[in-house]
């Protein structure tokens, strides 16, 4: 409040020194330079505005505050690192420097190995030709380079010798019955692997029981069909 009544008082003493002087002028102007009453005023009221805006701001002018000891010629940073100093130093948290987070070096990602080669393959071994199908498989029976005196036996009648392997088994060098009536197993094994597309037959009709028969002279109910041209 003070401060401003002060003010107020010397803004008012400023404009009647203002005054003064522009009534003196007047008066002067009037006495001595011979001017018009109103000429003279225009004069005054120009010389009491100037002297009043001049006054005002020259004598008016609010002073500084008292300054407080120490802090005359300090930068505003000193003075608040002065501060934080005084916080700390009555017990407050201590200052603690920021470091600027530095990332971490990550560490350079390492090459993955080459793929290793695949292996070559080794070779193949070349398969060992297959053994011709007959060749290792039970005994061959004797056999005959040709019919005992020039007349073969009809061996079609053994049930399940037709023509064509009638042909095989003379060319395969049986041409009668007393020569399949004696094949043992393993004779029997071979000629059942060497019949080309018959393989088996020999054991699946039984020809060595229908054979033993028919060169004892007997007969079996498929022969008899044979000799009566029911079959062939």
């Amino acid at each position: 409040m003070s401060n401003g009544s002060n003010s107020f008082v010397c803004q008012v003493g400023s404009w009647a020194m203002a005054a003064a002087a522009a009534a003196l002028t007047l008066v002067l102007l009037m006495l001595l330079g011979g001017w018009n009453f109103w000429a003279g005023v225009l004069i005054a009221a120009l010389v009491f505005l100037f002297l009043g805006l001049v006054l005002g701001m020259i004598l008016c002018r609010p002073l500084a505050g008292p300054v407080a000891p120490g802090a005359a010629g300090r930068a505003p940073g000193d003075i608040e690192l002065s501060a934080r100093a005084k916080k700390v130093a009555n017990g407050g948290a201590t200052p603690v420097a920021t470091a600027a987070p530095t990332a971490a070096a990550e560490p350079a990602p390492t090459p993955e190995p080459a793929p290793a080669p695949p292996p070559k393959p080794a070779p193949a071994a070349e398969a060992a030709p297959a053994a011709t199908e007959g060749e290792a498989e039970g005994t061959k029976p004797e056999t005959l380079s040709a019919a005992r005196g020039g007349k073969a036996d009809n061996l079609k009648e053994i049930k399940g010798v037709g023509p064509k392997l009638e042909k095989m088994l003379n060319e395969m060098g049986f041409y009668h019955f007393d020569q399949i009536a004696k094949w043992t197993a393993d004779e029997l094994a071979w000629v059942n692997a060497n019949l080309t597309g018959f393989k088996g037959r020999a054991s699946r009709d039984n020809w060595i029981e229908q054979a033993k028969i028919l060169a004892a002279g007997g007969e079996t109910e498929f022969s008899k069909r044979v000799e009566d041209g029911d079959v062939y």
